[in-house]
């Protein structure tokens, strides 16, 4: 039998041992504060997100903060990728909760640069140490003007009106003029993101379907796609192909229908989740239990099937 005293000086050394261990892996942690965010263009100039929306690849996003006195105390700018996101990193941890985020520039060849949309404030997603993460909603940046297609779409009134003619006294047949030009409106693009489709993992890794990959291609990164906390589970070389073969790990199946999923909100306006609620809902679950990474997965699974209702519309490319 152990002798008490010999028990409890054990448990003892035990637990300093521990609190020791812990405190050197929190001191370990750089202390830094993470904002994230998505720039789409504007084309309708409606002021607010719409299906004829795309994230904009080259604009200039800024984060600054204001002192009482109104100066700027902490400012910093970043670039978006191709699917239209950026990430800043502040050192120090610094309280952001006061800042704003706000469209500074575009590429000139994006045609979508004419004027930027309001500012909105950093949000406070969560703290883990003496870390931050913050996000903004979806900032916005415009042409000059709608593009055709726009619903709603208002154009300058005429501003001569047709003269009314003059009867005469001794009145006689017109002589019948040229007939007036057809006006012709310019045909609306092909929309097929329009048309509710979901499909399935085997569909996206089929060759003959590869043109359907737009805002990604098989080779962007995962960390790129769904950012620092995918980064953080799945490294940063695993690409999204390699993502979609994942099998038999419960971390892998995730990766696979989250990856599935981020392609058909690409694809289709009426997939169930929109491209920044996968992200979202991605990022949740990695930071969540082993149960809410099956029960996400499981979810993506469902809408990548269409619930038994939807198809994939995809036909073979040229």
């Amino acid at each position: 039998m152990s002798h008490p005293i010999i028990m409890d000086s054990l448990l003892k050394f035990f637990f300093i041992t521990v609190i020791l261990l812990l405190s050197a892996a929190v001191r370990e942690i750089q202390g830094d504060a993470m904002v994230t965010g998505t720039v789409f263009c504007d084309q309708c100039k409606d002021g607010q997100r719409s299906f004829f929306d795309y994230p904009l690849d080259g604009a200039k996003v800024v984060v600054a903060c204001g002192g009482n006195d109104g100066q700027v105390t902490m400012w910093k700018e970043e670039t978006t990728n191709m699917m239209g996101s950026y990430a800043m990193r502040f050192n120090g941890s610094p309280d952001l909760r006061g800042c704003y985020a706000q469209v500074s520039g575009t590429n000139s060849a994006a045609g979508c640069g004419a004027s930027a949309g309001p500012p909105k404030n950093l949000k406070l997603m969560f703290e883990i140490f003496d870390m931050a993460f913050y996000t903004v909603d979806a900032l916005i940046s415009q042409p000059a003007q709608p593009m055709p297609f726009c619903p709603n779409r208002t154009s300058n009134p005429t501003t001569n009106p047709i003269p009314t003619p003059t009867p005469t006294p001794n009145p006689t047949l017109p002589v019948p003029g040229p007939p007036p030009p057809t006006v012709r409106l310019p045909p609306l693009p092909p929309a097929p993101f329009l048309e509710a489709s979901a499909c399935p993992t085997q569909n996206w890794l089929m060759q003959e379907y590869r043109c359907y990959w737009k805002v990604v291609s098989p080779e962007t990164k995962v960390a790129v796609a769904f950012g620092l906390i995918a980064a953080k589970s799945y490294g940063t070389d695993m690409t999204l192909q390699e993502g979609l073969l994942g099998r038999g790990d419960l971390y892998r199946t995730l990766l696979r229908e989250g990856t599935t999923a981020l392609l058909n909100s690409y694809n289709s306006m009426q997939f169930p989740y929109p491209t920044l609620g996968v992200i979202e809902h991605m990022n949740m679950a990695l930071l969540g239990s082993s149960s809410q990474v099956l029960l996400t997965a499981l979810r993506f699974k469902r809408a990548n099937s269409g619930f038994g209702k939807v198809g994939c519309k995809f036909t073979p490319c040229n």
